[in-house]
């Protein structure tokens, strides 16, 4: 019976695929024992040893250490035990790699500085409760002393990243970048002082809960003007312009006059700043949202209008 026949090293070798110093150096160390040796005093191997040797070359190529895998073929440890905590050891690994990944490609793409390259590090390597501070003292510097408000609170929720437990490549790239804007106090100074042109508004309206303020009003009024192809500074956009600085001379309690359009072009500028975009586009990244509508087209449109205005 074959259950009963003896294999040499080399025959062993052949079977398994594995060379005659592997299967001798498992032989060395007790994972696979020789069932007798020849006269010549050659080790011999049962049919055991076959199956045995295909387990450790399968365990090994799983990247598993020689002492667990003695453990796991004299029966002391069982395979499911050991697969599970495997698993969890290659996730952290996984999670490891990847985050090493974003940031070599970052690197690569942007062309970083020693400096910058540590700091993108450190910003990828933050553990969750690192992140959560970091962006709760950039809330405290954009919103502080405002945040008690319901339609604040709205907002601060709807710009508040949550890196996935396995993100993907380019969401720790969106993380780091807006990370790294979050750490900026020109970036931190524009957000504050467009929320403090809100909260001004809803005081002056009266008002705690959320309304549509200016930006969206411009929007509303404007985007069709702009998909219409109408110039800014053509007669046609008189009616448009007259419109929507109307309904914003409302909200900021202030007569519509030049005064007034010059200070909504300032307030327009800040709006439009591109790396308050910029924020919105990496947020809805890290966040795995849908990337959301740019509007500084409609802006744009919107400062050359009453740039126009206000300069004749």
């Amino acid at each position: 019976m074959d259950g009963d026949r003896l294999y040499s090293i080399g025959e062993l070798a052949r079977r398994t695929g594995l060379t005659i110093k592997t299967i001798r150096f498992y032989s060395d160390r007790g994972i696979v024992a020789p069932a007798e040796r020849s006269p010549a005093g050659y080790r011999l191997y049962g049919i055991d040893a076959v199956a045995r040797l295909h387990l450790v070359r399968t365990l090994r190529e799983l990247g598993l250490d020689l002492p667990t895998i003695r453990k796991v073929v004299d029966r002391e440890l069982s395979l499911p035990e050991v697969a599970a905590a495997h698993t969890e050891a290659l996730e952290v690994q996984i999670r490891v790699l990847r985050l090493r990944r974003a940031v070599l490609m970052a690197v690569a793409e942007r062309g970083s500085t020693p400096e910058e390259t540590e700091l993108m590090h450190r910003l990828a390597q933050l553990s969750e409760d690192e992140r959560r501070r970091l962006i709760g003292d950039f809330f405290d510097a954009v919103f502080g002393g405002l945040d008690a408000a319901p339609a604040f609170a709205g907002v601060m929720r709807s710009m508040t990243p949550e890196l996935p437990d396995n993100p993907e490549a380019e969401q720790v790239q969106a993380w780091v970048e807006l990370a790294e804007m979050s750490l900026d106090p020109d970036f931190r100074a524009l957000l504050r002082r467009m929320v403090e042109d809100q909260a001004a508004e809803q005081a002056r309206g009266g008002m705690t809960g959320p309304r549509r303020g200016i930006a969206a009003v411009v929007r509303d009024q404007a985007g069709p003007a702009l998909a219409a192809g109408i110039a800014p500074a053509s007669p046609q956009a008189d009616p448009i312009v007259t419109a929507f600085t109307a309904h914003c001379a409302h909200l900021l309690g202030h007569a519509d006059d030049i005064e007034l359009r010059r200070q909504l072009t300032t307030r327009l500028e800040s709006v439009s700043d591109p790396r308050r975009e910029r924020y919105l586009q990496l947020l809805a990244v890290v966040n795995g949202w849908p990337a959301p509508e740019s509007l500084a087209p409609v802006f744009d449109w919107s400062v050359q209008a009453l740039h126009a205005r206000t300069q004749q």
